[in-house]
């Protein structure tokens, strides 16, 4: 193809603006291309470059503020950049885990897109040698008086479960968070947790001069083309014609594959591994060999194919589940085809790996793609979009946010907060979901951290994701420091030690200035949490133009934690657990009601400013509670968040059906003291013996505690300043939470 020379637009350059401009390529990007190669790209060329340079694949417009993370740490064993992170809990074994976003397929197709997303995170732990063993999610819908926000609830959790269930992994914890700004896009972010020996680990890389190149798994059809670039731009009414965009999933093929995957890399002939997510074999291909140095030649003649006439643009992009690339040792390709015939899936060498960094495509005996492979995985421009603080932003910082008008019945004002659904029992989600396959699950959903055991050892993992999205709205910086210090303390809560966070970044579209301030200055406060709680991040992804005709979600950099169990007697839950226990409430409890549960309730919306963080304070409290609860001084920890005291009380009560009477003295007016969601609280519950030993803990890490009351009865009763303020069965605030979501699905 010749270069392109002429001057004025002429009606075949016409329309080929329109077709990249339809890919999603800007006509810089476009130009950039045609230098690179020094000549015009063919339709499949194209679109190598469209879905390499997306923002979902090349994070191209994030990729400067990302650099702010913190990645290593002593424990790091692999940071960003592989399919999944990876960190040494001691043994030769290590923990391998990453979130993802699966939000554009969830909000047209919700059960295959939540369950694809699933699939996806799933083969991203297993490609790099590790057996899953836990699946979490979070997740984000509109309010449930919308018919469908019901449907997409229902439709997500049900995909969530179907695959999930299917393929043999517990689904063990989450969360699940219902605003408005949600309604036209919901957020679906998916996680997993594998266990890996150190020297099982697998790299996606394409090594080793003429080693062969095979696909295997399941046959390649036409769904899912161009599903990142989809997931790259706003939606739309539009959107909805894109359905062809959703992949379709089949969990039992993923167990097949994830089986024969694990068992060729016991074969010690993998040299690298990679699934096909996003962009599919373009990104596999490209990444491993551009990683590698090599480039890789394929004839998709033999791509294993369920629909006929197939191009090479359409086989290149297509987004079909379950299927992986594998580079092996020449020579020992019967070794692993016969594995591959063990799990009846279906495999074909379509390749090898050459020395000139080129990705070369053959198809039906022509070469119809000829790039340099370096271009595709590392050359996507990159930019630095316009940064502007928000006009909502500076009107925010004037709010009085406990300017409320005071209840006249407390006990009822709780029963509402308990039944908001942000705040209810999630167990209409959770008890869809196989949490105990596997038999490893030590504490199940429901608890401030799922807790699943190793087995042949005295360690466990506890898990969580957290993020409330209107703290990081009203405050950007401190809402992004506040996600990761929640996920921090409530790994602590279940009796770990944090040990990394993987993120999943929602925002709205970088090319609006606001948008970005957000997410900069939410980048800027869980880089400074990360550091403070030695927390590096291992990797996660950024999803952008999470929007909905121009309206923008509330910026939500979900973090996901796993923290390292010393020994399964360490493991605490948030329950209380025997009548008489001291209930002590660490942290202090000020004015914060800025983007509560509790404001929302009253006002309608949200404004001011969230809760100060002090990350200092906040690593004393995490310090001082592992250490009590290490010495055996703590029969149950919960941390305080949505509800604040109130809320996190009455859960504790819930579990065992223990009542509590608690009692404050505070310069507070009672609905604040209760419902006020400062940051750096944890309530515990300690027998008599060890009240004082917890107290002299505290007072030793310099963390502020109070005395606040004992567990015991059927009734839940707070006295504020010596005047009573809720008096309550149990069971009638217990009811109001449990069945607040189902009531609302009806």
């Amino acid at each position: 193809m010749s270069q392109l020379t002429h001057n004025e637009p002429t009606p075949d350059m016409i329309a080929e603006q329109r077709l990249y401009t339809e890919m999603g390529m800007s006509d810089f990007e476009y130009k950039k291309v045609v230098e690179i190669l020094n000549r015009r790209p063919n339709w499949t060329e194209l679109g190598l470059y469209s879905v390499m340079w997306s923002e979902h694949c090349s994070y191209k417009n994030s990729k400067k503020v990302l650099r702010r993370f913190p990645t290593k740490g002593p424990r790091v064993l692999q940071g960003p950049g592989e399919g999944a992170g990876i960190v040494d809990i001691g043994d030769n074994q290590a923990v391998v885990f990453k979130i993802e976003s699966h939000n554009h397929p969830s909000a047209i197709e919700p059960y295959q897109g939540a369950a694809t997303g699933v699939g996806g995170i799933i083969r991203d732990v297993f490609s790099m040698g590790a057996r899953p063993i836990a699946l979490l999610n979070s997740l984000r819908f509109g309010e449930l008086d919308k018919p469908r926000v019901k449907y997409l609830f229902e439709n997500v959790v049900a995909g969530i479960a179907g695959y999930g269930n299917c393929v043999g992994i517990p689904t063990v914890g989450g969360e699940v968070n219902f605003d408005p700004t949600y309604e036209g896009n919901p957020l679906v972010n998916a996680m997993c947790v594998g266990l890996i020996d150190h020297d099982k680990i697998q790299k996606g890389v394409a090594s080793g001069i003429g080693n062969p190149v095979i696909y295997f798994g399941a046959s390649t059809g036409r769904d899912g083309i161009h599903g990142a670039t989809f997931a790259s731009e706003e939606l739309t009414e539009e959107s909805e014609k894109k359905r062809p965009a959703v992949q379709v999933g089949d969990p039992f093929m993923e167990k097949l594959l994830l089986e024969a995957t694990l068992e060729i890399i016991e074969t010690g002939a993998v040299i690298g591994i990679q699934d096909m997510g996003a962009a599919g074999l373009t990104s596999s291909s490209a990444e491993m060999a551009s990683k590698a140095g090599n480039g890789v030649e394929m004839n998709l003649d033999l791509v294993p194919q369920r629909e006929a006439g197939m191009s090479a643009y359409e086989m290149m992009l297509s987004e079909s589940q379950e299927r992986m690339l594998v580079v092996v040792e020449k020579g020992r390709e019967d070794e692993v085809n016969a594995i591959f015939d063990k799990w009846g899936l279906h495999y074909a060498t379509v390749g090898r790996v050459t020395d000139d960094g080129r990705l070369r495509l053959i198809h039906k005996g022509e070469v119809v793609a000829d790039v340099p492979v370096s271009t595709l995985a590392d050359d996507a421009p990159v930019y630095s979009p316009a940064s502007k603080v928000p006009a909502y932003y500076e009107a925010n910082a004037s709010v009085d946010t406990t300017d409320l008008p005071e209840p006249q019945d407390l006990t009822d004002t709780l029963k509402q907060i308990l039944s908001q659904p942000t705040v209810a029992s999630k167990s209409w989600v959770y008890e869809q979901y196989d949490h105990i396959v596997r038999a490893n699950t030590a504490v199940k959903p429901g608890s401030d951290a799922a807790v699943v055991m190793i087995r042949g050892t005295r360690k466990a993992l506890a898990m969580t994701t957290d993020c409330n999205g209107r703290y990081v709205y009203l405050d950007p910086e401190v809402g992004g420091a506040i996600a990761v210090a929640e996920s921090a303390r409530n790994v602590v809560c279940a009796g770990a030690e944090p040990l990394a966070i993987t993120d999943c970044l929602n925002f709205g579209s970088p090319e609006k200035p606001e948008v970005y301030w957000q997410f900069e200055k939410a980048a800027d406060g869980m880089s400074a949490a990360c550091t403070a709680l030695n927390a590096p991040v291992i990797g996660g992804n950024v999803s952008f133009y999470n929007e909905r005709s121009g309206d923008a979600i509330y910026p939500t950099p979900t973090v996901g934690m796993v923290g390292l169990i010393a020994d399964v007697d360490h493991i605490t839950t948030q329950s209380f657990k025997q009548a008489g226990d001291t209930i002590l409430l660490l942290g202090e409890t000020y004015g914060e009601l800025g983007g509560s549960e509790y404001q929302k309730l009253v006002n309608g919306d949200i404004s001011g400013r969230p809760p100060v963080l002090d990350l200092e304070k906040e690593a004393s409290l995490q310090k001082m509670v592992l250490d009590a609860i290490r010495q055996g001084l703590v029969t149950s920890a919960h941390d305080l968040s949505e509800g604040g005291l109130g809320a996190a009380a009455a859960e504790s009560c819930f579990a065992g059906n223990i009542g509590a009477e608690i009692s404050l003295t505070t310069e507070l007016r009672a609905d604040v003291a209760l419902f006020s969601e400062s940051q750096s609280r944890i309530l515990l519950s300690v027998s008599s013996a060890n009240t004082d030993k917890v107290i002299a803990l505290a007072q030793q890490y310099n963390v502020p505690v109070s005395q606040i009351g004992k567990t015991g009865g059927e009734r839940f009763v707070v006295n504020v300043n010596g005047s009573e303020a809720v008096n309550a069965p149990l069971a009638d605030l217990k009811a109001a939470w449990k069945d607040a979501i189902p009531c609302l699905i009806g």
